[in-house]
């Protein structure tokens, strides 16, 4: 997610070059060919060109609605998922004490393993969720320059293992990594945890329902996360977006050769600025709605998990009263994730 107050020309202009190199060919051609050599008859007239930039218009604003839509719902789920982590802490510090059944040395163990198996879920969670599928975007070579020159993505830089070996026993470790959905196999293990401390009479009934429910809250909003993640943009609609951008922008010079030759003399060169800055801006505009599909892959516009993630996990640490705490993620080049 980019935190700036906007992007920067600059940063923009290294986005899009690939689509600015591709225009200016497709701008440039027919015009050389046209009026450098004398080939009249590579012009059509405008207004069924219009038509069909009409028609991408329509369709490139019906995706990019579309995918906002999915970018906002997944900040909503992450947002959810903040609450209710928070909660998670609040019940465990409340409901596991020392009594009967429990020392106060025993009753801290507790709360932190509890609490640290949260945050391992919070972990397998967006490690899941950053697993690259094949219709997603971030790994094309427009992307993963940009990502080179301004970013890196926090979890290329360390396994899942390395990360959850200090919060939760090498034996449960091996299990999550073992797992297709280790997120799902640590919510099973806090409630194995939650009805061993109920059995063992350390925590009360009413207790332990509670806990239950913000259990079940927090599978609720993984499936939401993994339904964003693991169901595309329909193809055809994205397939119909890119087709239309495409044949609207190798039409366009065409059209405006036609324009611009009854100006008379050198105008018809204008073709060149014209074609290239329409041309341009349907590109972009159909660019920024694919980078906005996926909001889980690790682009530069995506929810940022890893961030709210630690920041879950900092609030954790300091009701545990712990003094080891992680320091939250610092944006690169204005870009959170």
């Amino acid at each position: 997610m980019h935190i700036g107050r906007q992007y920067t020309i600059p940063e923009f202009l290294v986005w899009m070059r690939r689509d600015t190199y591709w225009v200016l060919t497709v701008t440039c051609v027919p015009t050389v060919l046209h009026a450098g050599l004398g080939l009249n008859w590579l012009s059509l007239p405008w207004v069924p060109i219009a038509l069909v930039g009409t028609a991408a218009a329509f369709v490139v604003g019906f995706r990019n609605n579309a995918t906002y839509a999915r970018a906002w719902e997944s900040r909503q789920i992450y947002g959810a998922i903040v609450n209710l982590s928070r909660a998670w802490g609040l019940l465990v510090m409340d409901f596991v004490r020392p009594g009967a059944h429990c020392t106060a040395e025993e009753a801290s163990m507790l709360r932190t393993r509890l609490v640290h198996r949260h945050i391992a879920w919070l972990t397998a969670l967006r490690y899941q969720l950053r697993r690259p599928r094949t219709w997603e975007s971030v790994h094309e070579a427009h992307n993963r320059e940009y990502q080179r020159k301004y970013f890196r993505i926090p979890e290329e830089q360390r396994t899942l293992s390395d990360c959850l070996s200090t919060l939760i026993p090498p034996d449960e470790e091996a299990h999550v990594i073992g797992c297709a959905n280790g997120a799902t196999q640590l919510i099973g293990h806090q409630g194995m945890a939650i009805t061993t401390l109920y059995e063992r009479g350390a925590l009360e009934a009413n207790h332990r329902v509670a806990m239950e429910r913000v259990l079940i809250d927090l599978l609720a909003e993984q499936g939401k996360a993994e339904r964003i993640k693991n169901y595309p943009y329909p193809r055809q609609f994205s397939s119909i977006n890119r087709i239309f951008v495409h044949l609207f922008i190798l039409l366009l010079p065409l059209g405006l050769l036609g324009e611009f030759s009854k100006l008379g003399g050198w105008q018809v060169w204008l073709t060149i600025p014209a074609g290239a800055l329409i041309g341009w801006v349907f590109a972009a505009m159909e660019r920024v709605g694919e980078a906005t599909e996926n909001p889980f892959e690790g682009g530069a516009n995506d929810t940022p998990i890893t961030s709210l993630s630690r920041t879950i996990e900092i609030d954790l640490r300091e009701m545990l009263g712990e003094t080891d705490i992680p320091a939250p993620i610092a944006a690169e080049h204005n870009i959170q994730l």
